[in-house]
């Protein structure tokens, strides 16, 4: 015997909660600089630091970085990510910080450091290309 539709049941029809779930779109991919899909919060930067942590004097004596006293020298990086609220520095811009002010993280297995933008001294652009100069006045 057939059962009586309940008058105070909701009724819920097949098609409508299949249209109101729709697919989500999907997010734009993040552009990879070698650190995955990193998103930096705030003031963040993160910087590649020089190769190796040794350096020549002026006479050229190789000087190892386990001889050196406590970093008083500030060191130049290039900015590999940059956090939504940088202002004065782009990736592939170099920056001037002092190493003890940073904190070293490893991203897709590559030693970089993680900086805020006060700790940031200076700030470099890379040199425009010949090819990107306009065309002057030859004398």
């Amino acid at each position: 015997m057939p059962r009586a539709k309940d008058p105070a049941a909701p009724h819920v029809d097949a098609d409508a909660s299949a249209k109101a779930k729709r697919p989500r779109a999907k997010k734009p991919a993040a552009t990879s600089n070698g650190a995955g899909d990193v998103r930096l919060t705030a003031d963040r930067l993160v910087v590649r630091p020089p190769a190796d942590g040794e350096r020549k004097s002026s006479g050229g004596l190789l000087i190892p970085a386990t001889a050196m006293p406590a970093p008083k020298r500030l060191n130049w990086a290039e900015v590999e990510l940059v956090g939504p609220d940088v202002r004065v520095a782009k990736p592939g811009d170099r920056v001037l910080f002092l190493p003890s002010s940073g904190l070293e993280v490893e991203l897709d297995g590559q030693d970089l450091v993680l900086l805020r933008e006060r700790d940031v001294q200076a700030v470099t652009s890379p040199p425009a290309s010949k090819t990107d100069r306009p065309p002057g006045q030859y004398l």
